[in-house]
């Protein structure tokens, strides 16, 4: 873990003489936001982090009693989060804010007329570099028309998704249901997983579609496993480009998350999962139209929609 120097050189807290251009250009808020960059922060520690760039000036002066109670967090949460920075306390961190509140304060327009950079639009502005990456992987359509011919052969196909990715994998489920016969969801962990697996494998189904975003849970990484085991192969979308569970999904796809928020954003993954339902949809064209067609017919019998 780097001492507070080390990270304080490292938040651009460095002597003049060594500068870099960028570093002089940013603004106070832009330099405190590097020292949040390429840590993945919890809920409360992204409220610890957001009031720090809100109120720059007065939290670098702030006792870590006064931080803990002006955000509405434990002490110990405010450690833990300087400690995820890689500061050794609480102090440390401190010591790094103040010559950073001190030039936002010295550099502040007559009339205070100086106001924080809009973060909503910071959040929607990363979730389009985001998507704008996501264009890329897309430019070479192979991959997600490979994987979308196999999903749809998979019968029963089964779409994993856990904790925070329970949204996701609904999202795909309710859509799959409409052009494949026998779509199932799976939302818990532990024995109740390992049946729905066991089951979909008996049944004939080939791939389990399992969707992990950050936090990323144990219970979804021993639910692959199980996949594994039981004999199917595992299609993974994550935010991840390495670790335990890209090692032991058969095909990945990546696609980032908004993080600018206290809770994530899945602009990406949700693009994401509509190309891998296209691709099913073309897979097996026929089927697709029988299907939609008889969705619709039962949709305007049943009256299904405000405007059937």
């Amino acid at each position: 873990m780097p001492s507070g120097q080390q990270a304080r050189a490292q938040a651009a807290a460095i002597t003049p003489g060594r500068r870099s251009a960028e570093t002089e250009a940013a603004s106070p808020a832009e330099r405190v936001r590097s020292l949040f960059g390429g840590h993945r922060l919890s809920p409360a520690q992204r409220r610890i982090a957001q009031f720090l760039i809100d109120h720059l000036t007065e939290a670098a002066f702030l006792s870590i009693t006064e931080l803990a109670e002006r955000v509405g967090v434990s002490q110990p949460s405010v450690t833990r989060f300087a400690s995820s920075l890689g500061f050794s306390g609480y102090p440390a961190l401190r010591e790094a804010l103040q010559p950073i509140a001190l030039s936002a304060v010295a550099g502040a327009p007559a009339g205070g007329e100086e106001r924080l950079r809009n973060e909503l639009q910071s959040a929607v502005d990363a979730e389009i570099e985001n998507l704008t990456a996501l264009r890329r992987v897309l430019a070479d359509p192979d991959r997600i028309l490979d994987i979308g011919r196999e999903l749809a052969r998979s019968v029963p196909l089964t779409v994993l998704g856990l904790r925070i990715s329970v949204s996701l994998a609904e999202y795909f489920a309710y859509a799959a249901r409409r052009i494949h016969p026998d779509v199932r969801v799976v939302t818990r962990g532990g024995s109740v997983a390992y049946d729905a697996l066991l089951q979909a494998r008996e049944a004939g189904g080939t791939w389990v579609l399992a969707f992990a975003m950050p936090r990323h849970a144990n219970e979804t990484l021993a639910v692959v496993r199980a996949a594994r085991d039981a004999g199917l192969a595992v299609a993974l979308i994550t935010d991840l480009a390495l670790g335990p569970l890209v090692d032991e999904a058969d095909v990945v796809f990546t696609a980032g998350t908004g993080s600018r928020l206290v809770f994530d954003s899945y602009a990406a993954p949700g693009v994401l999962s509509a190309a891998i339902l296209q691709a099913m949809a073309d897979a097996d064209p026929e089927r697709t139209q029988i299907r939609l067609e008889k969705y619709e017919q039962a949709a305007e019998q049943h009256h299904f929609f405000l405007d059937d």
